[in-house]
């Protein structure tokens, strides 16, 4: 039988529908901005950072949890010796920053929230430091200053061999006119951007996968990826702020930019605004995912629903835009191509990917 996200005990109508009820809630809360001088925009709510605006800027704040990945560094750890904590650091910087910049904001500080059951767990100083130059490492690839954060002991919440690691940003846009806005336009193209691998999503997936084959994280991934399931699983997350910079410094407009994440590449229709976002050049699905796929077992939608399947940013721009983009993501390091285009059909929201015979409507993506 094929799994599904679900499987894992990861139910995205349940987390959605908290998300939509603290989103009614704290739109209650706008009218205290006045007192400080700022006021909420338009259209803030439900997108992946929050914004405030100033006469002359907006401020963007956005909190991030790794999820489950370190798990996965634990296990290969206690197997071979290898500590991957400097990689899963990074991951967890770059799933805040990714999440800030999708609005145009410069990442200016990041803190770290490193929950755990034991103070012991700080005692292996191989791990504890790896952690500790990794998270370092991504404020730099963010371009960001690492401004402090929190070490709660939290026994009996938190695993005492375990640590639970988020953190959150703030971030900056000035002038005004560089925010990603969300200006879409009927035959608007999408670039996507190369993510390393699973990055940040699905890992309670990976890891129930894990526990089902014989040779757990150590098995090959094959199909020509010469790792192991876990050293596969373990490649830091890529961080986007450098493509969004310099997209800005040399003024190439982005209408609008998803992290793809959570909900798989129908986080491609994350904008509010009704779009079918058609996919016309997937790219072959790379080893890892084949790997997945075929272990789960995992059908094709699902994957696509799930994971991220070889992509970890998308931007869309005007075909006027499409090759200054591509050479502001070449120049940031990030293997870009022309992905598919979007259409105005109406009051229709969807992803389609013709070529894979893939059609997500709408109403499968409820983060708002």
């Amino acid at each position: 039988m094929s799994l599904s996200y679900e499987s894992s005990g990861v139910r995205y109508d349940q987390l959605d529908a908290f998300k939509r009820a603290c989103q009614q809630a704290a739109r209650t809360t706008a009218g205290e901005l006045a007192a400080h001088g700022y006021a909420e925009p338009a259209s803030t709510r439900g997108e992946s950072a929050y914004l405030i605006e100033a006469a002359d800027h907006y401020l963007a704040h956005v909190e991030e949890g790794l999820g489950t990945k370190n798990l996965v560094a634990d296990a290969v750890y206690a197997q071979t010796g290898k500590c991957f904590y400097s990689e899963i650091a990074i991951d967890t910087v770059a799933t805040i920053v990714n999440d800030l910049v999708t609005c145009g904001a410069r990442p200016i500080s990041v803190a770290m929230h490193a929950a755990v059951g034991d103070s012991g767990w700080f005692a292996d100083t191989t791990r504890m430091e790896a952690l500790v130059a990794g998270w370092a490492e991504g404020c730099r690839r963010a371009g960001a200053v690492w401004g402090g954060g929190e070490t709660p002991t939290l026994k009996g919440i938190v695993n005492p061999e375990t640590i639970v690691l988020a953190g959150s940003a703030i971030g900056k846009i000035l002038p005004k006119a560089q925010r990603i806005t969300g200006d879409v336009q009927d035959g608007d193209v999408i670039i996507f951007l190369a993510s390393t691998g699973v990055q940040t999503n699905g890992l309670s997936l990976c890891r129930l996968i894990a526990d089902r084959l014989p040779q757990g994280y150590q098995t090959p991934v094959g199909h020509g990826d010469g790792r192991s399931y876990g050293e596969a699983l373990l490649a830091a997350s890529a961080i986007y702020v450098d493509f969004v910079v310099r997209c800005q410094l040399a003024q190439v407009k982005l209408n609008y930019v998803a992290h793809v994440t959570g909900h798989g590449w129908r986080k491609l229709m994350r904008l509010d605004d009704p779009f079918v976002y058609e996919i016309t050049t997937p790219r072959e699905i790379p080893a890892l995912f084949k790997f997945l796929m075929a272990a789960g077992p995992i059908d094709l939608r699902e994957a696509y629903a799930t994971f991220n399947m070889g992509v970890g940013f998308a931007a869309y721009v005007s075909p006027a835009a499409v090759e200054a983009t591509l050479a502001a993501a070449a120049a940031a390091g990030h293997d870009a191509w022309v992905a598919g285009s979007v259409k105005k059909q109406g009051a229709r929201k969807a992803v389609t990917i013709p070529s894979l015979g893939l059609t997500y409507e709408g109403d499968t993506l409820q983060v708002r």
